[in-house]
Order: structure tokens, then C-alpha cells, then sequence
């Protein structure tokens, strides 16, 4: 009788120890799409990071996804990541969470280090917009040329949160999506919405870096290969630019790499948190 009651302990602690070491093994990864997406882009990633354990939050930027703010209401760059700020201020003071940004996702997860430095492992940049410390946001969206980008549409207007930019379906088939299943194409055809473009000093101020701060980050960048927006050779020179201290690439995969490549995408994001 004393014997089964020493196993049935040993059981017991065994089973509390296994336990605390799969919590703490779990990262936190916080998502964030790029432009004119949201959240609904991550689903299959998410499910793949959740399903092993890890805890996945998605964000949707002011404007984007279901986030109930339209363009006029988004005056400056604060006001568009509100719901990351958030979420970054909610966090638990000793909570660290990997940052990882999509395309033109990768300004708010740099403005998001700066902010909350203390509480980021990481910042992973997939096929993203990577700053320097001295970024100008306003510099930033000058780069935008509309006739470069097909049927997409632009509004350029004055005054604050009157422009915006809007993916165009010719453009999302043949540049974003050329690789993915169609059903994802199908999917960001209709729920895609316009992005805002800022040019107001406010917004300049809001998304400063320092190197104190941004530049003290691990960061790691995610190179898609076939991507037809941020071009391999675009990538590439963003990371000569300015060294992450890490860099990955997933082979095949189009600019949409949650869509066309998320098996290979969640592996990569693993890897990550388990170098930390």
C-alpha cells in the first residue's frame, strides 16, 4: 500500500514538472498584418502556433479587419495603432511576447519595441518594412507610386485622414496572391480595406525609433522568395541596410506567406522562440 502511494506521488510530481515545463516553454507571438489586411490573414498560422502550444494573439490596426474606425476617423498614425498599443500595454510588467509584422506590418511592430521594450523578445519581420532608428514615417509613405501598383486605388487629399490606399483585384491575383490557394485570394477580396496614409508632423513624432530603445531588439527577418511586392533583392538590401541579428527564408512562397507557405511559416516562427 505504501509502495502505490510512493508511485502514485513520483506520478504525480513527474506529471507537475512536465506541466510547468510545457508552460514555459510557450511563447507568446502577436501577429500583425500589413497593408489593407487584418487579422483574418493569420488564420491558418495561428491555428498551426496555438496548436503546439503557443499563445497567438492577432491584432486588427485602426481601420483594418473588423476594427469599427473608418479613414476619416484615423487622423494620425497613433490613432491607426491604438489596438496594438493596447494590447502592448496590457501585458503582465515581466510578460515578453515576439513581435512579427507583415509587409508595411513591420512600422508598427518597430513602433511597438520602442514603446514597450521591456516586454518584447523579439520582432520578427516577414517579407516587412525593417526602419532604422531615425525613421521618418512621412518620408516612408512618399515611396507609395501609384502607377506602380496597378488597379489599386489611392485617394490623395488634404487635410488629416483623407488619404488612403486600397489594393486593387488585378493587383492582389497577379503581385500578392500568385501563389496562394484561391480561396485566400477569395477570402481578401472581400474583406480588404483601405489603408491610411499619413502626412501629418503628429504622426512623424508617433513613430520615432531610437537606438536606444528599437535598436536594442532581437530582430529577425523572414525572406520570401518569390515575392513580387518586397522583391528578394528589396529584402535582401533592407537587410544589408540595416543587420538583424538574425535571417531566415522560406522558399516558394509568394508575398502572402501565411497563405502560400503557413506550414513553413509556423516552423520558422517556432524556431524563433526557441533560439530566445
Amino acid at each position: 500500500m505504501g509502495r502505490n502511494l510512493l508511485s502514485n506521488f513520483i506520478l504525480i510530481i513527474f506529471f507537475l514538472v512536465s506541466l510547468q515545463f510545457t508552460v514555459s516553454s510557450a511563447s507568446h507571438f502577436v501577429l500583425v498584418h500589413g497593408a489593407c489586411h487584418g487579422s483574418w490573414c493569420w488564420y491558418k498560422v495561428a491555428t498551426l502556433l496555438k496548436s503546439a502550444g503557443h499563445k497567438v494573439t492577432t491584432v486588427d490596426l485602426g481601420g483594418a479587419g473588423i476594427n469599427p474606425k473608418q479613414p476619416n476617423e484615423i487622423p494620425t498614425f497613433s490613432v491607426h495603432l491604438e489596438p496594438l498599443t493596447r494590447l502592448m500595454a496590457a501585458l503582465h510588467p515581466e510578460e515578453k511576447v515576439i513581435l512579427v509584422g507583415h509587409s508595411m506590418g513591420g512600422i508598427p511592430i518597430s513602433v511597438a519595441a520602442e514603446k514597450f521594450t521591456k516586454n518584447v523578445a523579439a520582432a520578427v519581420y516577414l517579407t516587412a518594412s525593417m526602419p532604422k532608428p531615425g525613421f521618418n514615417i512621412l518620408k516612408y509613405y512618399q515611396l507609395l507610386q501609384p502607377s506602380e501598383l496597378g488597379d489599386s486605388n489611392f485617394t490623395s487629399e488634404t487635410g488629416a485622414g483623407s488619404s488612403s490606399f486600397l489594393f486593387g483585384p488585378k493587383f492582389l491575383k497577379s503581385r500578392l496572391y500568385q501563389l496562394s490557394p484561391p480561396e485566400d485570394l477569395t477570402l481578401a477580396l472581400s474583406s480588404i480595406r483601405p489603408v491610411p496614409i499619413f502626412r501629418d508632423d503628429a504622426s512623424l513624432k508617433a513613430a520615432e525609433l531610437t537606438n536606444k530603445k528599437y535598436g536594442s531588439i532581437r530582430r529577425v527577418y523572414i525572406v520570401s522568395e518569390r515575392d513580387l511586392i518586397f522583391t528578394e533583392k528589396f529584402q535582401k538590401e533592407m537587410i544589408n541596410s540595416y543587420p538583424p541579428q538574425d535571417v531566415k527564408e522560406i522558399r516558394g512562397s509568394d508575398h502572402m506567406v501565411m497563405f502560400s507557405k503557413p506550414q513553413e511559416l509556423a516552423s520558422l516562427l517556432q524556431t524563433v522562440a526557441e533560439e530566445m
